[in-house]
C-alpha cells in the first residue's frame, strides 16, 4: 500500500472558511506535503478560518498530527491569522509500521545469493510469422 495523502480543498463562497479534507494516509514521513497547503489556505484572505479535516483518512499517525500542529503554530509567514483547527477521527486508524520497501516485495537479496531466473524475451527485430495473402 502506498502511504500518500490526498487533499480536497473546499473554499466557502463568502471566503470565511477553507476546509482541507485529507484522505489516504498521513504519516510522519509525508506530513510535510500538507504544510504548504495549510500555509496557502491561511493566506487566501486575511482572517480566514482554516480547518484540516483528517476524519476520512485511512491511516493517521499521531506523530504526524503533532508535527502538523507545530508547523501551523510556528509558521512565520501567517502570523496574526486564526489558529488552524484539526478534525481528527475518534479512533485514529492505523496499519502498523510504515516501511520504505512496502510494495517492493522480493527486491532484496542476500549478498552472494543467485539472482532471479529470467525468461528469454524474443527480440523485436526477429521476424515473426507472415500471413500468405
Amino acid at each position: 500500500m502506498h502511504h500518500r495523502p490526498s487533499v480536497l480543498v473546499q473554499v466557502d463562497l463568502d471566503g470565511r472558511h477553507v476546509r482541507l479534507v485529507v484522505s489516504g494516509c498521513v504519516t510522519e514521513l509525508n506530513h510535510r506535503a500538507l504544510c504548504p497547503l495549510v500555509r496557502r489556505a491561511r493566506t487566501l484572505v486575511p482572517g480566514i478560518a482554516v480547518i484540516v479535516d483528517l476524519t476520512p483518512a485511512h491511516h493517521v499517525e499521531p506523530a504526524a498530527v503533532d508535527l502538523l500542529r507545530w508547523a501551523a503554530e510556528h509558521e512565520d509567514a501567517v502570523r496574526g491569522t486564526p489558529a488552524v483547527d484539526f478534525l481528527l477521527p475518534a479512533d485514529p486508524p492505523g496499519h502498523g509500521t510504515v516501511t520504505r520497501l512496502a510494495g517492493r516485495a522480493g527486491t532484496r537479496r542476500r549478498p552472494g545469493a543467485p539472482g532471479p531466473a529470467r525468461e528469454a524475451v524474443p527480440s523485436a527485430a526477429a521476424p515473426g510469422p507472415r500471413l500468405a495473402g
